[in-house]
């Protein structure tokens, strides 16, 4: 009971100071952001630009002085954008709601809701990182056990110089060398996922993302099995492995009974991150492939100065990395129960 009572003190103080870092990277954020001209020929081109000053007008961004639309200060936009997060306002005219998060121009000349262009990036991100999880978690563990029983032996050094090799290459350079390998062999599997006409969740789709998830599935498997390795050797070398051997266990009874188990307890926090951070998507690979997911949003917003949009995709990731930590951090006192949360092992 007392331990689940530090562990809720310790959940609450982390919550608190993660809203007060997420409102400081927001407003850092929303001012840098705000500093920026707003030329409807760069930010909303193909736009009218009446329309686009209106919508700005009543967004409460910008005001008509002498025939001319000039910003408001910096501090009146950041109090109307919190105004509107919670009480969005009624645009005069057209007696709609106006947005909560500003408008997209990149992604419709008319102006839409940033969110409205989030909500149907998220199955191809989503689907992309949960099959390279499922491929690489089990593969990558399996070898680092294998690395850690076979230690300093002929099959652990190659490994360990194949698994350093894989990791120092970014993910887009296998995303490239898979596309090109594709090609030259004349594989069914396609170089680019866009223009498939199927469901995400189909046979036919999940053919078309083999590439894309071996192409982010590298890096994570010789990680996975690097630090595996690195706790299992530590794990295999202690007290408690000898005297399990000397009670009749097999070197594999000992082994995935007692080291595994102990030694997942780095690993399983850094596992469930990368879980829970499965929206974040990847950025890199969605765009050599033509994913329309989450990560070739951010890329489109970036280059196409769509600035409200920049800034919902930057405060999502944002929100998913804070979350993430968060969780991992109490998912160790769940491994291990010997972890106090705040006050270290009992």
């Amino acid at each position: 009971m007392k331990d689940l009572k530090g562990l809720g003190i310790y959940a609450l103080k982390r919550i608190i100071l993660m809203v007060i870092t997420f409102i400081i990277i927001l407003t850092i954020c929303f001012v840098l952001i705000r500093m920026l001209p707003l030329d409807p020929g760069q930010v909303a081109p193909g736009t009218d630009p009446e329309i686009f000053y209106r919508i700005q007008v009543s967004l409460g961004r910008m005001v008509e002085v002498n025939g001319e639309y000039v910003q408001t200060p910096i501090i009146d936009q950041y109090i109307r954008f919190w105004t509107d997060l919670f009480a969005p306002q009624i645009d005069p005219l057209t007696g709609q709601e106006l947005s909560r998060f500003g408008y997209s121009w990149s992604v419709n000349s008319a102006g839409i809701s940033p969110w409205d262009v989030m909500v149907p990036r998220f199955p191809p991100t989503i689907l992309i990182n949960v099959y390279s999880m499922v491929f690489s978690v089990p593969i990558g563990l399996l070898l680092g056990i294998y690395m850690a029983l076979k230690k300093n032996k002929w099959q652990d050094h190659a490994l360990s110089i194949l698994v350093m090799v894989v990791i120092s290459v970014p993910s887009f350079i296998y995303a490239l060398l898979l596309q090109v390998i594709d090609y030259a062999a004349g594989t069914p599997l396609p170089a680019i996922v866009a223009g498939i006409d199927a469901p995400w969740v189909s046979s036919e789709m999940f053919v078309a993302m083999i590439l894309p998830v071996l192409a982010m599935s590298f890096g994570s498997i010789a990680g996975y099995s690097r630090y595996t390795r690195a706790e299992l050797t530590e794990v295999l070398t202690s007290d408690f492995m000898l005297l399990a051997r000397t009670k009749g266990l097999t070197r594999f009874q000992a082994t995935v009974r007692h080291a595994f188990r102990n030694s997942l307890v780095p690993i399983f926090p850094m596992i469930l991150g990368e879980f829970i951070s499965v929206l974040s998507g990847s950025i890199v690979i969605e765009q050599v492939f033509s994913i329309e997911g989450v990560g070739k949003v951010f890329l489109q917003s970036v280059t196409q100065k769509d600035y409200d949009l920049f800034l919902f995709v930057g405060m999502f990731y944002t929100i998913i990395g804070l979350v993430g930590g968060l969780i991992v951090d109490l998912s160790y006192g769940i491994v291990d129960p010997r972890i106090r949360m705040g006050g270290g092992k009992q």
